[in-house]
Formats: structure tokens, C-alpha cells, sequence
């Protein structure tokens, strides 16, 4: 994994074949103690996410687990899909929560 630009969070992961998959960290959050990324695949060609937002929409969001390295570096870590559908439950409902002004 490699952070292409510190300031939007670009990665590049490996695919299970050996494929560059370029990644954008969009949020970071804490649940039950762990702190996980909302990420989405940036498809070729497609411009990450600003701070100014966009209309363009992301194909899917996914989960990682934050892993702490040490002081500097973190690893990012799968999550299964129970959690996975949890954290989206979070997530979603944080953002209709901004949505709605609360």
C-alpha cells in the first residue's frame, strides 16, 4: 500500500490478482473502540473526491480497520461483512443525520 498524496489520501492497494486499485480514504470514524476508514475505488480515469464535493458519484464505499503501525504509519485491514454492514448502518445514518441539520 502506498500514500500517493497526504493531503486527499490516495492509495494504491493490491487486488487478491496483483492489480494496482487506486483508493481514496473519504472519512474516518471510531466504533466499539476501533477507528475504521470509509474508502471508495477510484475507477480509472476518475478524480478523487475534494473538499468542494462533486456530483459525481462513487461506484460503492468499503470498510478498513485503522491498524497503528507506530507513531506514523498505519495499516488498513479488511472487515468481514457483518461489521461491514453495520459500520454502513453508522455511517448512513450520520449522514442523513447532516442532512437533516442536526
Amino acid at each position: 500500500m502506498e500514500n500517493n498524496n497526504e493531503d486527499l489520501e490516495l492509495y494504491v492497494f493490491s487486488d487478491e490478482d496483483g492489480n494496482d486499485v487506486n483508493v481514496q480514504v473519504l472519512d474516518y470514524f471510531y466504533y466499539n473502540g476501533d477507528e475504521y476508514a470509509v474508502m471508495t475505488e477510484l475507477a480509472e480515469g476518475q478524480e478523487p473526491r475534494t473538499e468542494e464535493g462533486g456530483d459525481e458519484e462513487y461506484p460503492e464505499i468499503f470498510f478498513m480497520k485503522v491498524v497503528p503501525v507506530d507513531e506514523e504509519n498505519v495499516e488498513f485491514e479488511p472487515v468481514d461483512d457483518e461489521l461491514g454492514d453495520k459500520l454502513f448502518e453508522i455511517v448512513n445514518s450520520e449522514f442523513d443525520d447532516e442532512e437533516d441539520g442536526e
